[in-house]
């Protein structure tokens, strides 16, 4: 365990050690958007997220609990807001929580079923992802959007499924205005 972590709250950056560091360009986004031509027009290079978590226990301790923030930067590809990439947990009865720190974007839920739907992400807004829930968010502003999690250490991340099969909606901007619009 560390001995100082300390969590930057206007920011929401993780200080301190060992705080993981891992990140996501357009390049390793394939298939993840519905417009692949216009996500292959931008540079490979382009950061479309990064997490910091901090990690006390190794994957997979029943009861333990990990903490992390994600960046998203603002962006499109073709109408399709700059997004994480999704996932089921592993253990699929685990709960999450994000707090939103800064900026604007939206929490993208799908069940089981594969009913989609979505809640707006802002400052200080609190988000309870229940079990058996994909998710994933959407930066929808023109800043970055940062917001802390709290899971349990044993409930894995799947994020096959999502790569396989995709959410069965996509969060899209429509005149300006974040809209759900179902896949075919």
């Amino acid at each position: 365990m560390p001995t100082e972590v300390r969590i930057n709250l206007p920011t929401g950056e993780l200080v301190g050690l060992p705080v993981h560091e891992s990140s996501r360009s357009i390049g390793e986004m394939k298939d993840y958007y519905w417009d692949e031509v216009a996500r292959q027009k931008l540079d490979p290079g382009t950061l479309v997220y990064r997490v910091q978590a901090l990690q006390p226990v190794p994957e997979g301790t029943e009861g333990g609990l990990f903490f992390g923030t994600t960046f998203i930067e603002p962006g499109l590809v073709g109408d399709e807001y700059f997004m994480t990439k999704g996932h089921f947990h592993r253990n699929r009865d685990r709960s999450e929580y994000y707090i939103t720190v800064a900026g604007a974007g939206a929490l993208i839920l799908m069940d089981e079923s594969r009913r989609t739907s979505f809640e707006l992400m802002q400052p200080g807004s609190i988000h309870y992802i229940r079990a058996h829930t994909a998710h994933r968010v959407a930066n929808t502003g023109d800043s970055v959007l940062a917001f802390v999690a709290c899971w349990p250490s044993d409930s894995g991340h799947d994020y096959g499924s999502i790569a396989t099969k995709g959410f069965s909606a996509r969060l899209r901007t429509i005149a300006g205005v974040p809209t759900l619009v179902e896949e075919p």
